[in-house]
């Protein structure tokens, strides 16, 4: 039968070349480490590890098998005593959750506060998808909130909340007086301040593309605060997802006027995004209810 031990170490040796590198780094004697090797190859019933004076240690392809199972089985006893402590049943543990980044100013505050598992590390990244979808395949965060816009094929998604585009104008700009939902041909020779980030850039594209019209685009910023800041100096006008905890006020603290677009402007939505078909921890999900509760609070 192998020990949790055996497991560390074949878990251990793919990452080194020498029995003495490996030895220290598992703090044990080379001799002990020689003699443990042996003991897992023989319940193994073959050689795992190549072991030679002159030429190091080199796991053979049944032993490069078995350090991968090792890994994994480690890592499930990981996430089990995370998910299920013998302590009073509290989650514990890290989350790295990653946000888009014109959506984090309205989710993360409000996430953050009332998560109530202190034994939860929490590390928060902000991006685009091309920072957070290969940040999510490779393993290097847990979960990411996003709009459900492009999102490719490979990874699962929770609902957080439906939203639709709209429009932001300075007050005294005369769309902004209409008591009716505003169109994109009434858009499409006033001028666009347009928040550079795909795939944000490319829907607002795709709107105005599906009804055969092009808009007016006066600038191109990469930060959703500068639309804002932009409008409310009456620069332009602006389109951007129904959000809530939406201060109807640039940074400067000027007023701005947000008005509803019609058809085509399709419902979208925000979603939590995993990897495909991988067991989310507890914390994890915890993590995803509470953003979900906060988010529904908030409107």
């Amino acid at each position: 039968m192998y020990s949790m031990r055996h497991l560390e170490i074949m878990a251990e040796l793919p990452v080194h070349s020498t029995l003495g590198s490996a030895a220290s780094e598992l703090r044990i004697s080379e001799s002990a480490l020689s003699q443990a090797i042996t003991a897992i190859e023989k319940h193994a019933g073959e050689t795992l590890c190549l072991r030679r004076k002159a030429h190091g240690i080199r796991l053979t392809a049944s032993g490069q098998h078995f350090a991968a199972m090792a890994r994994k089985i480690l890592s499930d006893v990981g996430e089990l005593r995370a998910t299920f402590p013998q302590t009073e049943g509290a989650l514990r543990g890290p989350v790295r959750f990653g946000c888009f980044a014109s959506l984090s100013p309205h989710l993360i505050p409000a996430t953050l506060e009332g998560f109530d598992h202190p034994e939860v590390q929490l590390d928060v990244r902000v991006g685009t998808h091309e920072d957070l979808l290969p940040a999510l395949r490779e393993g290097e965060i847990d979960v990411a909130f996003v709009y459900d816009l492009q999102l490719p094929a490979d990874i699962d998604k929770q609902s957080i909340y439906q939203t639709e585009m709209q429009v932001v104008l300075h007050p005294e700009h005369r769309l902004a007086k209409l008591a009716r939902p505003l169109e994109l041909a009434d858009l499409v020779d006033e001028s666009l301040i347009i928040y550079e980030s795909d795939p944000s850039t490319e829907h607002q594209k795709q709107l105005f593309a599906s009804q055969g019209l092009q808009p007016r685009i006066a600038a191109s910023v990469p930060q959703m605060i500068l639309v804002s800041a932009m409008v409310g100096r009456g620069l332009g006008y602006g389109l951007l997802m129904r959000r809530p905890n939406n201060a109807e006020v640039s940074i400067e603290g000027r007023p701005l006027a947000f008005r509803e677009l019609k058809a085509p402007n399709y419902p979208n939505a925000v979603v939590a995004i995993t990897p495909r078909g991988v067991r989310i921890p507890a914390r994890v999900q915890a993590l995803i209810d509470h953003c979900t509760c906060a988010m529904a609070e908030s409107w």
